[in-house]
């Protein structure tokens, strides 16, 4: 018997998936509405055949510690196909060679000197400035500072720029001096917030004993979450190639959601999960200030380049999972994941396969090029800093148009003036990648808070729809 409840969910990659899946879960007689724009579900969740291989060109790993990823893996009954990574250990491309990345560190904040030595990532004369962390006075903070506020005069230039910076660009395709501490790097901020020394804190800090691995994969990449998750709608009204043109708040409280074809679906709650700019868009008329904010979130252009070679060619063992590239070099590659070293279920006896980002917040330079000059910009970066030689087997490149969102100072004051509009107009929500975490897992855990705000609310009205005219 249906409690009457109509939720209708904007979007169909993983935030609107996730948060269907919760409502449908939680009370299987709330009727859901999923409707995507696109031809097929899943947003970035995508992958490719690559020299036979099925390989993600989106997000590639989850982060399974967090408690509404192993309660959704669970439900989803693939808690039995994690893996962890195969291979351990990265590196960082920087003074010329393949660099270790040094271990015990938080987002390449380190907590020991003496592999940042050995590693060769900074020069004597930048290790002593980092040493000088230990003895320098107490700074003050500005009220929302940049990650680089906080640990660029604490650590200098030379660990910042070679270290901390492109651990950051791994993540967020951001610049660590443009990203808010407090929002980006949250746990980062919390450890370090009023302390004296980044290196005694960091040194004194609880570490808790690892209860297993903390980014896993799924035999089958990514698309094994969002088929799943697409099999558990069974019971919702799933819609693809279908393009919501506005929403109208009705007198008695319900929403109205008007699609391209000229149908109205009325719903009592209705949750956003497109990109900030797209969702900017649809709350223009019924909630102008959280558009307004919408708008200040940023996008980054990324894309993803993923190339097999034979392993005849390939003289470097490639052991580890891969490298990053700091900025302060100068290159096109923001890092490259040894795909066939990374995975156990992608190793591979005859062929190395890696995977090639480029694009970040202020290096736009991929977008000039096209597939051909991009992949041959790549290869010769490749080249250089593993010693690949000859050319690939096979080649698939994804590009990802404004994929990234940045958060930048005054992100909280932003998702503050979003969330104080929404409380104006009961029953309309939005989530995503754009507010409290940019990776899958971050998501998933956004929907399920998402779903529980959604139950939390008071039944409105009767699910109608009216027909085009």
């Amino acid at each position: 018997m249906s409690s009457g409840r109509h939720v209708v969910v904007i979007g169909g990659g993983i935030s609107g998936l996730a948060t269907a899946h919760r409502l449908l879960h939680d009370d299987p007689t709330t009727a859901v509405t999923l409707l995507e724009g696109s031809d097929s579900l899943g947003g970035k969740i995508a992958s490719a055949s690559v020299a036979g291989l099925t390989v993600d060109t989106g997000p590639d790993s989850l982060l399974v510690r967090l408690p509404a990823v192993r309660t959704l893996l669970d439900e989803l009954g693939l808690a039995d196909e994690v893996a962890g990574q195969a291979g351990s250990g990265a590196f960082v491309w920087t003074r010329g060679a393949l660099r270790p990345l040094p271990p015990a560190s938080l987002f390449g904040v380190p907590d020991k000197l003496l592999p940042l030595l050995t590693s060769g990532l900074v020069s004597p004369l930048g290790l002593a400035r980092a040493g000088a962390d230990l003895v320098l006075p107490r700074r003050t903070l500005p009220a929302d500072p940049t990650i680089g506020d906080l640990l660029r005069p604490r650590l200098g230039d030379e660990v910042f720029d070679r270290l901390i910076d492109p651990m950051l660009g791994g993540v967020h395709a951001g610049r660590a001096d443009r990203l808010s501490a407090r929002s980006a790097v949250p746990d980062v901020m919390a450890i370090l917030d009023g302390s004296r020394s980044v290196y005694l804190t960091m040194r004194r800090r609880e570490k808790k004993p690892a209860s297993g691995p903390a980014l896993v994969s799924l035999a089958g990449g990514m698309a094994r979450l969002r088929d799943s998750l697409a099999a558990s709608l069974a019971g919702a009204d799933v819609r693809t190639s279908t393009t919501v043109v506005g929403l109208d708040l009705e007198p008695d409280g319900s929403h109205a959601v008007r699609l391209h074809d000229g149908a109205t679906l009325h719903a009592d709650d209705v949750v956003v999960t497109t990109p900030a700019y797209t969702a900017a868009d649809l709350l223009e008329h019924l909630a102008p200030a959280a558009a307004t904010a919408l708008r200040g979130i940023e996008y980054v252009d990324v894309a993803t380049v993923t190339l097999a070679y034979d392993r005849a060619h390939v003289d470097n063992a490639l052991e580890g999972t891969g490298f990053l590239v700091p900025p302060v070099d100068g290159r096109l590659l923001v890092g490259c994941s040894w795909l066939t070293s990374k995975w156990g279920h992608l190793v591979n006896d005859s062929t190395v396969v890696v995977r090639a980002m480029v694009g970040r917040d202020g290096d736009r330079r991929f977008t000039a090029y096209d597939d051909d000059a991009l992949v041959t910009a790549i290869e010769a970066e490749l080249a250089e800093s593993t010693g690949v030689s000859g050319a690939p087997t096979q080649v698939h490149v994804q590009r990802w148009p404004a994929a990234m969102p940045q958060y930048t100072v005054g992100h909280a004051a932003r998702l503050a003036a979003i969330d104080g509009a929404l409380a104006s107009v009961p029953g309309l929500h939005v989530t995503g990648a754009a507010y409290r975490g940019v990776g899958l897992a971050g998501c998933i855990s956004q929907a399920a808070r998402t779903a529980a705000a959604v139950r939390g609310r008071t039944h409105v009205t009767d699910i109608t729809t009216t027909a085009a005219r």
